[in-house]
């Protein structure tokens, strides 16, 4: 699942990680610092880690012109979500993981 939207040739294996969270389980694999793949949160697609804002969507915020700093005010995200969304859409196919 997570390793699939990676464009990688070769597939990458990630480590599923288990926090506690508001005293619930919270299950991701990391593709970042702050973008994760969470299984059973928008279908495993890529998000900010701790929302549900889906990365494609920071992507598309920022095509339509929103600002990286309206981004984050809007969202509650640090900037680096942000940046990080932008970098890792270069590595991950977000269109295709919505496929």
């Amino acid at each position: 699942m997570a390793t699939r939207v990676l464009k990688a040739r070769k597939a990458i294996k990630l480590k599923l990680v288990r926090e506690i969270l508001h005293g619930e389980p919270y299950d991701y694999y990391p593709l970042g610092k702050y973008i994760v793949a969470a299984p059973g949160v928008c279908g495993g697609r890529p998000t900010i880690k701790y929302h549900r804002l889906d990365a494609r969507h920071v992507i598309g915020f920022l095509e339509r012109g929103d600002t990286p700093q309206q981004i984050a005010r809007n969202y509650r995200i640090p900037m680096a979500a942000v940046r990080e969304a932008v970098e890792l859409a270069s590595l991950c196919d977000y269109e295709e993981s919505y496929a």
